[in-house]
């Protein structure tokens, strides 16, 4: 079987109020993640601002980016010079006068490729992301470095089997999901251990479909969130072969051998054996509670 590797690099950080510090540390963390030979890198979801949801009635005004803009402009020199893709997530301010929260990516050019806006939006106590953010409107969106493609779905995008299938279909090779997800403070779920289940749905997406997945999570203290940090990659088999700590700002890169994405999906037929016949009441059927 011959090998089909591509390099790979995610940025954990932690982000705090100050925008331009935001934006300088992870210019430099994205150059020596590009100098370690990563082709394509991903950064954590909204990572200039501060995780704003987590409370109702933030002023917005200074963390909203167009497209072009201040992002695409700051990191399309490193795309340009090192030859990488970079996945960057921001708050969008779209020309429809609606609020996004939206994926940007760079070719190995620095080229500005459509973008993809977040399709599940939730909305929980400090994770009001229904008061700023927009359902996505522009549908799952495949995106290509050389000869890989690949997918890019946003945080709570992750908890849906439906999203990584769709990406799966299209021809992704590789999943993307920028994340800002951790546990409130003081609070003690009584449904289980949800870091737990937050690993568990991804390595099950990447089973099911027969490809990696990477998960780039932010980590510190925000408000009376606790993030994660624990970034994590698949092969695609589910096996995590790459986990950051929990605390500590980390550049991960690592190799993904996709020529693992047919053999797994030829030997356990998952894609051969699909009935999707059968599966209509999914997309007919919506339950409201």
């Amino acid at each position: 079987m011959k090998k089909k590797l591509i390099k790979i690099g995610l940025i954990q950080s932690k982000v705090t109020d100050n925008l331009k510090s935001n934006l300088d540390k992870t210019l430099k963390m994205v150059e020596k993640s590009a100098q370690k030979g990563a082709e394509i890198i991903c950064l954590q979801e909204l990572y200039k601002t501060p995780y704003f949801p987590s409370k109702k009635g933030v002023k917005i005004e200074n963390y909203l980016e167009t497209i072009p803009g201040e992002s695409t402009e700051a990191f399309k020199k490193i795309s340009k010079k090192y030859g990488c893709s970079i996945i960057l997530p921001i708050y969008e301010r779209a020309k429809n006068g609606k609020f996004y929260n939206t994926v940007v990516v760079l070719n190995e050019h620095g080229e500005i490729q459509p973008s993809y806006r977040k399709i599940h939006i939730p909305h929980d106590p400090s994770f009001y992301e229904k008061d700023y953010f927009a359902e996505g409107d522009n549908g799952y969106r495949l995106y290509k470095h050389k000869n890989t493609s690949y997918a890019v779905l946003i945080c709570f995008d992750q908890w849906f089997p439906e999203a990584a299938r769709s990406i799966k279909l299209s021809g992704a090779e590789i999943v993307f999901y920028p994340t800002a997800i951790g546990n409130i403070i003081g609070n003690k779920p009584i449904d289980g251990d949800w870091h737990d289940a937050w690993e568990t749905v991804m390595r099950g997406h990447a089973i099911a479909n027969s490809m990696p997945v990477v998960a780039v999570n932010r980590t510190g203290i925000e408000g009376n969130l606790d993030f994660w940090g624990q970034s994590f990659v698949t092969d695609a088999f589910g096996k995590v072969i790459k986990r950051a700590s929990h605390k500590k700002e980390e550049i991960i890169v690592t190799t993904l051998d996709l020529s693992m994405n047919d053999y797994i999906s030829e030997d356990w037929g998952f894609m051969r054996n699909r009935r999707p016949d059968t599966y209509k009441q999914i997309t007919n059927k919506i339950i409201k509670k």
